[in-house]
């Protein structure tokens, strides 16, 4: 194993054995720990009392926080020539259909969203192990599969996003980037930890969280009491 860096050494004495209880304390000492030469992610790691192996005990949903995650991402639309215009006006990077799912065959994937009209899904079935693996297969649960094609893409492109517990049960996601101010970061902290207090799913028994921390990209993990959202 590598020796730490005294940056890393410092800031890990600043958080050890500390669970914070206020979420502005906690933002500000994240902000005092990403010290990184470039602006770092901001991160969130909550570890829940679920086994998504039983179907009552998934959590897959979306959200969209208030002052999105600091990235702008590439979305494709998948839908028939008519629709072409609307999606393309409405924000969409790549719009097609039949040439569309033939690069996507070919493994040509440069878009970090694909969205997809209901009549196009019969086409994307055979996609599914190029495009699952990949966490890019449209799905009505996901908000990807729609009709409502200016709807859609407007939160999409405002930072709406997907996120899901892994097979452990914890929830990785980037809540925002480091350079955003204290209050959005508290701001996109209180809505994420409410989007999962909200979508509970029915066969949870007892205590919701084992841990909440959050962390920056180069930065040590800072623990949160669950008791300091409202």
């Amino acid at each position: 194993m590598g020796k730490l860096s005294r940056r890393h050494t410092e800031n890990v004495e600043k958080t050890k054995n500390k669970i914070y209880t206020n979420l502005d304390e906690a933002v500000q000492i994240l902000k005092e720990t990403a010290t990184a030469k470039f602006v770092e992610s901001v991160e969130l790691h909550a570890n829940l009392n679920i086994d998504p192996k039983y179907a009552d005990q998934q959590l897959r949903t979306t959200v969209t926080l208030p002052h999105g995650i600091g990235k702008q991402i590439k979305i494709a639309v998948l839908t028939n020539e008519e629709n072409f215009d609307e999606a393309t006006k409405s924000g969409a990077d790549i719009v097609g259909n039949d040439e569309l799912i033939e690069n996507i065959t070919k493994g040509n994937i440069d878009f970090d969203l694909l969205i997809a009209t209901p009549n196009m899904m019969p086409k994307l079935a055979k996609l599914g192990r190029v495009l699952g693996p990949k966490g890019l297969m449209p799905s009505p649960k996901s908000g990807t599969v729609s009709s409502t094609l200016t709807e859609t893409l407007t939160d999409f492109k405002k930072g709406k996003f997907e996120y899901k517990a892994d097979k452990t049960g914890i929830v990785h996601v980037t809540i925002g980037k480091i350079n955003f101010t204290e209050i959005q970061l508290v701001e996109n902290l209180q809505s994420f930890y409410d989007s999962i207090e909200k979508n509970r799913p029915s066969g949870v028994k007892g205590k919701y969280f084992k841990s909440l921390s959050i962390c920056c990209t180069m930065g040590p993990s800072i623990k949160l009491d669950s008791n300091s959202f409202a």
